[in-house]
């Protein structure tokens, strides 16, 4: 890092110095001890300019506060059969780390159909996963490999994609604003798998409309990437969708224990159980009633407004009147910038 870089997290540290004690309790379930590296995320999301860095690390201090995201993660998503629902819906799942320690996140764009719940149930689903990530998954991997990590890889899965998926893209958009803003630079690299030609079509025309910074994080595999992403991680950790070379679904594998996706999965298992103790010790008894979580989300950023509308104009074209052509390219991209 340089002086000029350096210089500007330590001035950013000191405004954060004087934040009101709520923020500044909150800021610690951001940080997780790591507070320096956590400044550099938000300065690299906004340039490093400090004025706009603060404001946008306040801004998400104060919606963390508002919207009590420190206790998401004792507010389980019940009855049992909906939160199955919405895992069967919601593709994504933990499917092992990286060679030097990053956790591996797989991501079922093609096949999410998000229609078996409301819009605030998929958005607590995913910021729970966010911040089992942040709290849980991240520090374990910190102590495990002795040195910190504070990224993810995520592996995105293109089979299945749909123009009619479209319909989508509100509650996409709602959860990348959610990502970009308040979970900044949190992915290492995203990695597009299993990609059929419509999607390579439309990339062609987004890629220009990405930050560079962005651009440089996606590469787009060949086939299901399994071989190139033998590079970074050993086969057990190969999300299920690039085992097999033209296997042709994100969904299905040969063993249920093998689909992160899976509510099965020991990583969904161990997360819905965590979540279900934190509620139990803070004796949250009415949170057991089901009744979904509402979060209040800012309005997206004019960029990403751009790029959907681009995309929805591509898609059109490409797709013509087959109403069969790619829909999630937005989703696979921005949905999970965290």
């Amino acid at each position: 890092m340089g002086i000029a870089s350096q210089e500007a997290v330590t001035q950013l540290s000191a405004l954060m110095d004087e934040l009101d004690d709520p923020l500044k309790i909150t800021f610690q379930n951001v940080h997780q001890g790591y507070p320096h590296e956590t400044l550099v995320r938000f300065l690299k999301a906004r340039d490093w300019s400090i004025p706009k860095a603060h404001k946008m690390l306040v801004d998400c201090l104060n919606w963390r506060v508002q919207n009590l995201i420190d206790d998401i993660l004792a507010k389980p998503i019940t009855p049992d059969d909906l939160y199955r629902a919405i895992r069967e819906s919601q593709l994504i799942g933990l499917s092992g780390y990286t060679k030097d320690g990053h956790p591996v996140f797989a991501i079922g764009v093609g096949l999410s159909t998000y229609n078996k719940a409301s819009v605030n149930y998929y958005v607590q689903s995913h910021i729970q996963m966010n911040e089992y990530r942040d709290r849980i998954i991240l520090p374990a991997a910190t102590k495990k490999y002795g040195r910190h990590i504070s990224t993810c890889v995520k592996v995105l899965d293109m089979t299945g994609l749909k123009l009619s998926a479209l319909s989508q893209i509100k509650l996409l958009t709602i959860i990348s604003t959610v990502d970009d803003l308040n979970y900044p630079e949190k992915t290492e690299t995203y990695y597009i798998v299993n990609a059929p030609y419509i999607f390579s079509a439309c990339w062609k025309v987004v890629k220009p409309l990405l930050q560079e910074r962005t651009r440089r994080k996606v590469q787009v595999l060949q086939g299901c990437g399994r071989d190139e992403l033998l590079k970074i991680m050993d086969y057990a950790s190969l999300p299920h969708f690039c085992k097999r070379e033209g296997s042709g679904s994100s969904r299905y594998s040969s063993s249920e224990s093998e689909d992160c996706f899976s509510l099965d999965h020991s990583f969904h298992q161990q997360q819905y159980s965590y979540i279900k103790q934190q509620a139990a010790n803070r004796n949250y008894v009415a949170l057991l009633k089901q009744g979904s979580f509402h979060v209040d989300v800012p309005g997206p950023d004019p960029e990403g407004i751009k790029i959907v509308k681009t995309i929805e104009t591509e898609l059109h074209k490409i797709g013509g009147g087959e109403r069969n052509g790619l829909s999630h390219s937005l989703s696979g991209l921005k949905i999970d910038s965290a």
